[in-house]
């Protein structure tokens, strides 16, 4: 069983800013790798979309409905509602993640 996988607005902008920045940071192609490595993590969530983990700092939290697959050191957050799979939150793992999640997530 397939499911529709569908970007929000806001993992849309972040994954354009990460791009944005490798572009103008690092070599020349890198971004085009990360994009296409980006979109594969992505398009594998419509067949298998209760891979991903539950991020460690929601589960802290007790909080279980939302969770994450990796192209390292990015992390792809999303929340799977019947069959469709919501991309909520592309970000570097490496930022504080318990802050971006609270502010993005929790509200």
């Amino acid at each position: 069983m397939r499911h529709e996988v569908i970007l929000a607005p806001d993992a849309l902008a972040d994954l354009e800013g990460i791009l944005d920045y490798i572009d103008n940071h690092d070599v020349e192609g890198k971004a085009d790798y990360v994009l296409d490595s980006m979109d594969a993590v992505i398009e594998s969530l419509s067949a298998f979309p209760e891979r991903g983990s539950i991020p460690k700092e929601l589960l802290e939290l007790g909080i279980r409905e939302f969770r994450q697959a990796f192209f390292k050191p990015y992390r792809v957050i999303y929340r799977i509602a019947d069959k469709s799979v919501y991309v909520l939150l592309i970000v570097d793992g490496r930022r504080d993640m318990q802050a971006v999640l609270a502010r993005r997530l929790l509200g």
